[in-house]
């Protein structure tokens, strides 16, 4: 290979490894050994022999930083993205829906999320497994909101009552963005604990709030859309017989299944995407001819028998 390419590579698994090492210390350890037996011309040359610091990852400097190759934008548009996924997870986690169904839609709302370029929107959709992302418009939750009267109590002494009464006849959204009520002809701004605020989301909509931004997942599951959730349990159950098994990781197989009713007409439509994550040259419907042992799924009623290609 290009001897260039190379020396960066080399150079960039010596960084992961360092990082890694107070992680995984026994894995990033044989690594860095297999680093340094292979290290191009130029290091191995260095110092007729690698100091005593090269002996062991641990035994390493920690790498120095380069602040000019930082992109602050970057990582403000990564941050938003990981604050996004937490929020699409934990709506599906309160919907009960399992990640590895796929669903229609997402909506979000968040400063900044039209101005992700298009490869960091595909990363959230493909995070939520959801088919599109939408920008949020409306509202899809009801607010309530209640006095905390312990809390008000605190500051407020004799007027917790009156503060009390006024919260209860606020408008709950304007009070949630705003924080305040007029007692008295004076406005009073209340802290975000002496607020008890609920929201439920409107039926077909899971919606989680964090800090101003908003991720709503549609839990409209069309027939599409659960063949596609079927077909991933399938996968998950091969990939794991893969690995009972003993296969590699790279190994080809032949995939031989039997089901009934929509699983049967899931996998049948899907037979290119099961073909694709589980590295299958072929996948039939029915027995093996060979003496195979079943791979007996008793919740979904699927069977399957795989082998390695060629066998």
């Amino acid at each position: 290979g290009d001897p260039a390419a190379l020396s960066t590579l080399h150079t960039c698994l010596d960084l992961v490894t360092r990082l890694m090492a107070p992680f995984t210390p026994f894995v990033t350890d044989e690594v860095w050994s297999a680093l340094i037996s292979v290290a191009p011309s130029d290091r191995r040359a260095d110092a007729a022999r690698p100091p005593a610091s090269q002996d062991s990852v641990h035994l390493a400097p920690w790498p120095d930083g380069e602040p000019t190759v930082v992109d602050p934008a970057l990582a403000e548009q990564m941050a938003l993205v990981r604050r996004l996924v937490d929020l699409g997870r934990a709506a599906r986690a309160g919907s009960k829906i399992k990640t590895r169904q796929p669903l229609g839609r997402a909506l979000v709302s968040a400063a900044g999320w039209q101005a992700l370029p298009t490869e960091l929107q595909d990363l959230v959709a493909r995070e939520l497994n959801v088919m599109s992302l939408e920008p949020l418009a409306g509202d899809l939750v009801d607010v309530s909101v209640k006095a905390d009267f312990r809390a008000l109590g605190k500051r407020f002494g004799k007027r917790t009552g009156a503060i009390g009464a006024a919260v209860r006849d606020a408008d709950a959204v304007a009070l949630v963005a705003s924080r305040t009520v007029r007692v008295e002809g004076e406005t009073v701004r209340l802290e975000e604990n002496e607020l008890i605020v609920t929201e439920t989301p409107r039926e077909g909509w899971a919606v989680s709030t964090g800090a101003g931004e908003t991720v709503a997942l549609d839990l409209t599951i069309t027939p599409e859309l659960r063949a596609a959730g079927q077909v991933r349990d399938v996968v998950r159950l091969v990939q794991e017989a893969r690995k009972s098994s003993g296969l590699d990781v790279s190994d080809r197989v032949e995939l031989w299944w039997e089901a009934d009713g929509d699983l049967a007409a899931a996998v049948s439509g899907g037979q290119d995407r099961l073909a694709e994550e589980v590295l299958a040259v072929s996948i039939t419907r029915g027995h093996p001819t060979a003496d195979l042992t079943p791979h007996v799924d008793a919740i979904s009623g699927l069977q399957f028998w795989l082998r390695v290609a060629g066998e």
